[in-house]
């Protein structure tokens, strides 16, 4: 319709003009070969030409070239069946903004053929270039919003680009334009040249500012990976970043673990992030098979080139792929794929990226592991795991602080005592004292399990702290725990005899139980009045007992 409309609205004159029209398209064609990408949309420069073709030979000439030149920008993009709806969706959108430039043009009095240069041609030409440019914007993001349900935002990067580039390129179309009338076709070649070499600049120039900027994201993200302690924290936020650097439809994250075992930890699909999903499984097949076996990035830009890879796990959609290892001191330990639907999604500079962003995440991943171990053995007892006196004190402190600000409303205290501790050792000797601690701690954790934190105080005293619980009911867990200790036996080393053989022994405790806010204002008061009342109501009263602290 909107061609049809065309030519009865402005009747082409070509008769003689076919090589001229032909050498207008082959440019306009070259241009196209030439987008700038932008977040998916393409930005190319065939305006100045057609703009120098419309004004001459008239708007339905200028619609055929569009189109036409339209088809070589889709196909260099290699726009496949699966996105074959955007050939018909560009037709539609060039063609209204070439019809509704033409109505603005015609209304301001606009001709074709030869246009005199005046300060008044060049205004009505303006004011072309200008409707053209504004419909262009607004059926693009129309489009957007309609088919992706994008949020309607004009001022996008694409706009700013497209602006600039315009008021590059328009000079350029007016001198195409003025010059063909003196000249003629060699005009294509005089002004279509430069033209051309602008559009490969401007690519290339383009390009060089993603890769940039990629590489100023990557050393933000690293920067960001190193300051994280927990290696759950390290993983969480490189899938974040990642998947918001790179457009990508899946994603997963491989570890790699007694070295030849490999799981996903996190995955991405349907726009959700998943932990832990998978079971363990060997390296023999798929695409992080595949990486396992050649230990190097790969990137594939449709499913022809790698449906070679047998057992693939990836959603049938997906067409291009990202896999690149994760390598620490020189061994595999992860794999790191992302996976989009469309083919030719991903470039080499986001390979480059993702290459770099793996060895931060294998530097960070390490980092992390030797700070948690560092963490665990400045926090824990070597000899039963339990945590130590300094974590105790830690979060005593912290306990306290919550009380004070009403997030606690009580906070009890269990102080442990091996009765006859010393005899154990003079008897069986130091390491069956040891084997005492170390059952006895596992059985104080297995106890409480998660209904207290479970700590050695020093030699052979333990302490429990109870959150949220009150003396009463403390005082009966202690009592609980005490019948268990004393009513099940010790399996121990006779480390004083050759033999060395295994022995079952009883043995009891004495706890002393104190409380807050009622008993104690810190958490120094608190373990010094479990103390007082487990010496004086315990330990003095014939041991194998529990006593609480009265003030």
């Amino acid at each position: 319709m909107l061609f049809w409309s065309s030519y009865h609205l402005s009747p082409p004159t070509v008769k003689g003009l076919e090589i001229d029209i032909l050498a207008f398209l082959l440019l306009m064609c070259l241009v196209s070969i030439w987008p700038i990408n932008i977040n998916g949309t393409p930005v190319f420069f065939i305006q100045g030409v057609s703009l120098a073709v419309f004004l001459y030979f008239g708007l339905f000439i200028e619609l055929l070239l569009t189109q036409i030149s339209i088809v070589v920008l889709l196909l260099k993009m290699r726009v496949g069946i699966k996105e074959s709806y955007r050939y018909p969706l560009n037709f539609l959108l060039f063609s209204l903004v070439s019809y509704g430039g033409a109505m603005m043009y015609y209304y301001m009095g606009g001709t074709h053929g030869e246009v005199p240069f005046s300060y008044q041609s060049i205004m009505i030409i303006f004011g072309y270039e200008l409707t053209v440019f504004l419909l262009n914007q607004f059926f693009l993001e129309a489009f957007q919003v309609y088919l992706y349900k994008k949020k309607f935002n004009l001022l996008t990067k694409s706009f700013i680009w497209e602006f600039f580039t315009s008021i590059i390129i328009f000079p350029i179309g007016l001198a195409l334009y003025f010059l063909y009338l003196d000249v003629g076709i060699n005009t294509v070649l005089f002004i279509g040249t430069p033209l051309l070499a602008l559009s490969i600049i401007l690519t290339l120039y383009y390009k060089s500012q993603h890769v940039n900027q990629y590489l100023k994201q990557a050393s933000d993200i690293g920067q960001q990976l190193t300051g994280r302690f927990e290696i759950k924290q390290v993983v969480d936020l490189f899938m974040e970043k990642v998947i918001s650097m790179v457009p990508v439809d899946a994603a997963y994250l491989i570890d790699i673990y007694e070295k030849d075992k490999l799981r996903i930890i996190r995955k991405y699909e349907n726009g959700k992030i998943f932990v832990n999903i998978e079971e363990p499984k060997s390296p023999d097949r798929g695409i992080s098979g595949h990486i396992y076996v050649m230990r190097k990035s790969v990137l594939f830009h449709s499913r022809k080139q790698w449906k070679h890879i047998q057992q693939s796990q990836l959603p049938i959609s997906v067409e291009s792929i990202i896999a690149v290892p994760v390598m620490r001191n020189e061994e595999l330990v992860g794999i790191v794929i992302l996976a989009s639907n469309k083919k030719h999604a991903f470039d080499q500079a986001q390979l480059m990226i993702m290459d770099l962003l793996s060895a931060y995440l294998g530097v960070a991943v390490e980092n992390a592991k030797n700070y948690e171990v560092t963490k665990r053995e400045s926090e824990h007892c070597s000899l039963t795991g339990l945590y130590n006196y300094r974590y105790l004190e830690r979060k005593l402190d912290e306990s306290f602080t919550m009380l004070k600000e009403n997030k606690l409303e009580e906070l009890s205290l269990i102080l442990l005592d091996v009765d006859h501790f010393k005899a154990i050792n003079d008897t069986y000797g130091h390491q069956a004292g040891n084997e005492v601690l170390i059952q006895l701690s596992k059985r104080l954790l297995s106890f409480f399990h998660s209904k207290g934190i479970v700590a050695r105080y020093g030699g052979e005293e333990f302490v429990v702290i109870l959150k949220n619980t009150n003396k009463e009911k403390a005082f009966q867990l202690a009592e609980d725990l005490r019948l268990f200790i004393a009513n099940t036996p010790f399996e121990i080393h006779q480390a004083l005899q050759s033999s060395s053989n295994m022995l079952s022994i009883f043995l009891t405790v004495s706890l002393g139980v104190s409380s807050a806010p009622y008993d104690s204002e810190d958490g120094v008061s608190l373990i010094r009045h479990a103390d007082r009342a487990m010496y004086l109501g315990a330990k003095r009263a014939g041991r194998n007992k529990v006593a609480g602290y009265v003030g």
